[in-house]
């Protein structure tokens, strides 16, 4: 899974002579198992010439009960010698067909299965690997024994992971859950083996952008590694970090940075120096996002100093920081700083050291590139943006992340005037998001809204009022009817209803607007009194007044509040929209 998500996807189910009790260890998913590759880490040996690409076995020699485990070593000892995946892959489909035809269908027939969509997923034939993982998953019976259990609990969390490389994250999360359940069934909930797949959960829903669901499946985690380990130990304080990373996201700044502390400290008493200036960096972060410059600095410098002496001055860690410090000087208004250090890091990403990943140069350049944009060079930023996207091409597992660069391209192109190319940069993100299943993500309808406001500037006024009325439902449900994106959908909404002459529903909705404004900001607010003055236009238009009824600011102040006398109105070229 990219991101947060370890590249390597979850261990496959390949029982051995191991007694019970192993096999019971082996239900956390880390021990036990053989793991499947991911495409985008794995790298194909040369094929050696010897020896038969197919064993020309006829099909009626697959009833012999001694060739699907003679099939199967044979496929793990090819995959272990890095001999030809295909071969491998022809050895283990053969040794599925023999268990299959077996009177009894057990776990030799799940593991064979899981070997097959192992090997696919390293060839990068992940539509194939998921039809096999489902029928793996149909054959253990959970209530024959521990074993059982854990085969199914392993295919699970291989589907899960399939599904997360084909950037799916919705179904992955789905299986992960399954597997999850099967696990406590068999483990208890307080068993440290679970904490791991509690941890594994709260990774994908972070990646998902779930933040509510990571922290509780995080707290879990922590919890039972706080009862089950040692005081300060470095489990503990990797979820510490992990529990950061989620409490940022939602804006809890203070207890983010009390996580990070907490685990630098464990990581200094462990001698972890490079650990340490890693959670430094986030200590940084923090600080920043409160506008403790001074802190935030000292954190950065403290960080670039370890990872200099420690990886070298050209190490991707180094660049990251530079970035850091350009943001840092930016907000500061030191624009000749922060232009000099974002220059320090694309040196460094533009002549990537050996064993750069594209995905760690891709992140850099869309990080340098949202500095560009923020000091007002939007052509340089979508040059960056243009550059991160080729070095990610276009494959499942990082298809949200493209999404992502696409949407802030078409915002880039938006600033600049260029209408037409940001509504195709955005309706290429919205394809992508609909295919990798974020269509009903609070993103998706941010998204939604901002390809309506570059159709409004192109005049197709029909085509962004159906975006506005998408992007609506997707963000009441998962913002709520006040939250401040959904109002701002809402007043664009307005504005496209007035405009094709929809001007009761135009009328209907501005009401609704104004009545949650008043109430959150106050009558005397510039955007109340902004959306005041639009509704006012439009019922001089219908001729009739404001519809106040059960406006909950009247009933806590009386009727007799006082109101300003309305002025002059504009025409529907002044009708702003929300961005």
């Amino acid at each position: 899974m990219p991101g947060l998500i370890s590249s390597n996807p979850s261990p496959i189910f390949l029982p051995g002579s191991q007694d019970q009790a192993q096999k019971s260890e082996s239900l956390n998913g880390t021990n036990g198992y053989v793991k499947s590759a991911s495409p985008s880490n794995h790298r194909t040996r040369p094929t050696k010439t010897t020896g038969p690409e197919r064993i020309p076995f006829e099909d009626s020699s697959l009833d012999n009960p001694d060739l699907g485990p003679f099939l199967l070593k044979l496929a793990r000892d090819t995959i272990s010698s890095g001999e030809n995946p295909n071969k491998a892959l022809d050895y283990a489909i053969r040794a599925s067909k023999s268990f299959e035809r077996s009177p009894v269908q057990g776990l030799e027939l799940a593991m064979s299965l899981h070997v097959v969509a192992a090997i696919y997923s390293s060839l990068g034939r992940l539509e194939e690997a998921v039809p096999v993982l489902e029928r793996s998953i149909e054959v253990p019976n959970v209530e024959t024994g521990l074993d059982h259990a854990l085969a199914k609990f392993s295919g699970y969390m291989q589907l899960g992971d399939t599904y997360s490389i084909m950037g799916q994250l919705e179904q992955s999360i789905s299986c992960y859950g399954s597997g999850l359940k099967i696990q406590v069934e068999a483990l208890g909930e307080s068993d440290p083996r679970v904490a791991e797949t509690y941890r594994y959960l709260a990774e994908a829903h972070m990646q998902a952008m779930q933040f509510d669901e990571a922290e509780n499946f995080c707290k879990k985690t922590l919890e039972i590694h706080r009862e089950h380990s040692e005081p300060a130990s470095l489990e503990e304080a990797a979820d510490r970090r992990l529990m950061a990373l989620i409490c940022e996201a939602k804006g809890d700044y203070e207890t983010a940075l009390e996580h990070l502390v907490l685990a630098s400290m464990v990581m200094i008493a462990n001698g972890q120096d490079n650990d340490v200036a890693t959670i430094d960096v986030g200590i940084g972060n923090i600080y920043l996002s409160l506008c403790r410059f001074d802190e935030a600095a000292f954190a950065y410098q403290k960080a670039l100093t370890v990872f200099k002496s420690t990886r070298g001055e050209n190490h991707p860690s180094v660049a990251s920081i530079f970035v850091r410090l350009a943001d840092l000087y930016y907000r500061t208004g030191k624009l000749r700083e922060s232009k000099s250090y974002c220059e320090n890091a694309l040196r460094i990403y533009t002549k990537p050291l050996p064993g750069f990943t594209s995905e760690e140069i891709a992140t850099g350049l869309t990080e340098i590139s949202a500095i560009y944009e923020a000091v007002n060079e939007p052509e340089e930023g979508l040059r960056l943006l243009q550059k991160a996207i080729k070095l990610l091409e276009d494959k499942p597992a990082h298809r949200g992340t493209i999404a992502g660069l696409e949407a802030q391209m078409g915002v880039m192109f938006y600033m600049v005037g260029r209408y037409s190319e940001a509504r195709n940069a955005f309706e290429n993100a919205i394809a992508k998001l609909r295919a990798s299943g974020e269509k009903k993500s609070a993103f998706f309808g941010i998204v939604l809204n901002q390809m309506g406001l570059a159709c409004v500037q192109l005049y197709k006024i029909n085509e962004a009022t159906g975006l506005f009325e998408e992007a609506r439902e997707i963000l009441e449900q998962e913002c709520g009817p006040c939250h401040l994106d959904t109002l701002g959908v809402y007043s664009n909404l307005a504005a496209t209803y007035d405009a094709m002459g929809r001007v009761e529903d135009a009328i209907e909705i501005l009401e609704y607007i104004l009545k949650v404004r008043e109430e959150k900001l106050g009558t005397a607010n510039p955007d109340v009194d902004d959306e005041k003055k639009r509704l006012t236009q439009l019922l001089k238009e219908v001729g009739r007044a404001r519809n106040r009824k059960g406006k909950s600011l009247e009933s806590l102040f009386g009727s007799n509040i006082p109101r300003r006398k309305k002025e002059g109105t504009k025409g529907w070229s002044g009708f702003s929209f929300k961005p």
